[in-house]
């Protein structure tokens, strides 16, 4: 081997040495960068430890939210088809209202025969009469339309309308003493309400015999 061919040799043998290249396992450059790397693994679950929980606490709200939205709507709904329910039941029990308070008339012309036919001749058209309404009523009460035992009850505003006021000291005041037309419920709902006269007091004019008195004591003082 020559000269020259040792010294390039060893040159070529210089040159790789001065590379950086890769690192031995057991050199500082690797060992700093297996520290580095042990602390970013170091850091990395603390930092994102708060970011989870953030992120856990956030689903927690919007679904306690749509729970909270889903329970209101299933209220609502449930209450309206309570609602719907409830106005279908009362569709089909005063479904027949208008009809039946077309009718009253036709009851009160004849209770108005029955009454006037009392001094009739012909005791066979009394009690046609009679026969037919009772018949009438029969029907229309299969139908929840039922008069109101207004005479000698107290008066209830809700039932009956006073046309009049009588003065009576035999028995207590508000007590319906005359009924003048006869009124009607139809279920539990007033169709007509009875017209009917109501007992009141006697006024007594104590303040007038009271001036009296006076008057007539200072005359006699004169």
């Amino acid at each position: 081997m020559g000269h020259k061919t040792k010294k390039k040799i060893e040159e070529n043998m210089a040159e790789e040495n001065s590379h950086p290249g890769f690192p031995e396992p057991d050199s500082p450059a690797l060992g700093g960068q297996e520290e580095a790397a042990r602390c970013i693994a170091a850091e990395t679950p603390e930092n994102a430890a708060p970011e989870t929980g953030k992120l856990e606490q956030n689903l927690e709200d919007e679904l306690r939210q749509e729970k909270d939205r889903y329970l209101r709507l299933y209220a609502e709904f449930d209450n309206y088809k309570k609602r719907v329910a409830r106005d279908k039941e009362e569709l089909i029990k005063y479904g027949n209202e208008s009809l039946l308070y077309e009718l009253l008339p036709v009851i009160d012309n004849l209770e108005m025969a029955m009454k006037h036919s009392s001094n009739d001749t012909s005791a066979g058209f009394a009690q046609g009469v009679e026969i037919t309404l009772k018949e009438f009523l029969r029907v229309i009460d299969k139908f929840g339309l039922s008069p109101i035992d207004a005479s000698g009850k107290m008066f209830d505003p809700s039932m009956h309308h006073a046309m009049t006021q009588v003065e009576r000291d035999d028995i207590d005041e508000n007590m319906v003493v005359e009924e003048f037309r006869k009124g009607y419920m139809f279920s539990e709902k007033v169709l007509r309400p009875s017209l009917v006269a109501v007992s009141k007091k006697t006024v007594r004019s104590d303040s007038v015999s009271e001036e009296t008195l006076t008057l007539n004591t200072d005359t006699d003082t004169k």
